[in-house]
């Protein structure tokens, strides 16, 4: 297409359409990458909670389905020190819900369950040559991201301020996703731990057009055609979508998360901590209400979850969504419910009917 304001993502990735579907650990799944791809759009598969094998087996699928440019996306958080008492002090906290469940408080439980990026992660790089490799929290080790530059992979990572934003493009990032505070799943936050000054996709998105002089992707609150038009109007050359994509067919989640998602309205979502020990945005349920949504008691990332793995499955086992983490952005209200391909292209339909002027806002 050449009717797009800013082919300027187009043509560094080599995709046909301004559209990058977010990766979703634990519900982006290889059809959704390979659909979203085939759209010409930009798949992203998440990796935080692969092994480099099983990043190696879902990366041998995709380049057997589809030949277009692909997104592989990694954490570059730091593991924290063990931390014996904080995690005591959790598992209190949770152990009434373990008894009401007719669970052991003291039972073993799974670990952190999310991976940094590291130099096992670096070597399936450098091995597949993805086209591009997106990070979230920042960026990881100086020598880990050359090692990326080198095989020729353009970099993408999330900003939520415009101060995130400047850091990454003086780090070396091809280009930015402006993360807007809207947007489902954990916040992309390095700079800053502060969620009461965080940005909305709106006024994120032109300052940081603004401040950086690579490409920007806007991202948050953006689930249809009109959403992609404002973004592109406001200065982004391509969006991200995340939770539209979670009504897809190739979407992994359990039915609770299906459910929550279909009656999600404009004020169901909040920051919550307690999921994972980071900030993410979720529909709001008893997890929560009880406890969140932001706790200081909750430990660090990502080790906070694997207490919770067994009155989740639980809870899940009775269709009850009590300690599921929910993850939604604000216009989850706004989306369809078709295949990725679909949605891939029907976004950009009506974007541009919007853009130019044959649909009203």
């Amino acid at each position: 297409m050449t009717r797009w304001p800013d082919r300027r993502i187009l043509d560094l990735f080599g995709i046909e359409l301004p559209i990058i579907q977010a990766p979703m650990a634990g519900a982006t799944t290889v059809d959704m990458v390979v659909a979203t791809a085939r759209a010409g759009g930009l798949g992203s598969l998440p990796s935080a909670q692969l092994t480099a094998e099983g990043l190696r087996k879902a990366l041998s699928e995709i380049r057997a389905a589809v030949k277009a440019p692909i997104n592989v996306n990694f954490f570059s958080h730091i593991l924290p020190p063990d931390d014996p008492a904080a995690q005591t002090r959790w598992r209190a906290l949770l152990a009434p819900y373990y008894l009401e469940a007719g669970l052991d408080p003291a039972a073993t439980v799974a670990g952190a369950g999310r991976a940094p990026f590291d130099a096992a992660f670096c070597e399936v790089v450098e091995e597949y040559r993805p086209e591009v490799v997106s990070f979230h929290f920042g960026l990881p080790d100086k020598a880990l991201v050359r090692h990326v530059k080198g095989t020729g992979a353009k970099i993408l990572s999330s900003a939520t301020t415009v101060a995130e934003a400047v850091w990454l493009e003086a780090n070396g990032v091809d280009a930015v996703v402006a993360m807007g505070f809207e947007a489902g799943g954990h916040r992309g936050n390095f700079l800053t731990n502060d969620m009461t000054t965080q940005v909305g996709t709106m006024a994120l998105v032109p300052q940081v057009v603004d401040a950086v002089s690579v490409p920007v992707i806007a991202a948050g609150g953006i689930a249809d055609g009109r959403g992609v038009a404002a973004s592109l109007m406001l200065g982004a050359s391509a969006v991200q979508v995340g939770t539209a994509y979670l009504f897809c067919p190739e979407a992994k989640i359990p039915i609770v998360h299906t459910n929550a998602l279909a009656q999600a309205k404009d004020d169901s979502t909040a920051i919550t901590n307690v999921f994972t020990g980071r900030p993410a945005r979720g529909v709001v349920n008893r997890l929560m209400r009880e406890i969140g949504p932001l706790s200081e008691a909750v430990p660090a990332f990502p080790t906070a979850g694997g207490a919770l793995a067994p009155i989740r499955t639980a809870a899940e086992a009775a269709e009850r969504d009590d300690f599921t983490n929910l993850w939604a952005g604000q216009a989850a209200n706004l989306a369809s419910w078709i295949g990725a391909e679909a949605l891939t292209r029907e976004l950009c339909r009506t974007a541009l009917e919007v853009i130019e002027h044959r649909r009203p806002v």
